[in-house]
């Protein structure tokens, strides 16, 4: 199983960018999916999560700015990030909690991350 994440950019404060990641591989199903983020020296930190029904959470910081999404049939999770600040340049993960056979449990795995520098 891998996650491709993909989307990454630069921007000037107060544009958009939208992330994809895609997983691929032996998947039965798929529980939550979400996007994490990590600056330079800091610890990573939730951005965004979605289950398989579409149940959304959102970290403070980035409500009424960002947008989650999935699309199961494509076993992708999309990030829309509008209003960008420069606060919010970081390498983006993407997350997935993955069942692989009927019989299994869930696993996370990750994505390679993808850069998000945002300027003034």
């Amino acid at each position: 199983v891998q996650l491709q994440a993909s989307g990454g950019g630069s921007v000037q404060s107060g544009g958009s960018l939208r992330l994809s990641c895609a997983a691929t591989g032996s998947i039965f199903n798929i529980n939550v999916m979400g996007w994490y983020r990590q600056a330079p020296g800091k610890q990573r930190e939730l951005v965004a999560t979605i289950t398989r029904g579409g149940s959304t959470n959102y970290a403070d910081s980035v409500k009424g700015r960002f947008t989650i999404s999935r699309d199961n049939a494509k076993n992708t999770v999309y990030l829309q990030m509008n209003s960008l600040k420069p606060e919010d340049s970081s390498v983006y993960y993407c997350n997935a909690n993955i069942i692989k056979s009927w019989y299994d449990v869930g696993y996370d795995y990750w994505g390679q991350g993808t850069q998000v520098t945002v300027s003034s």
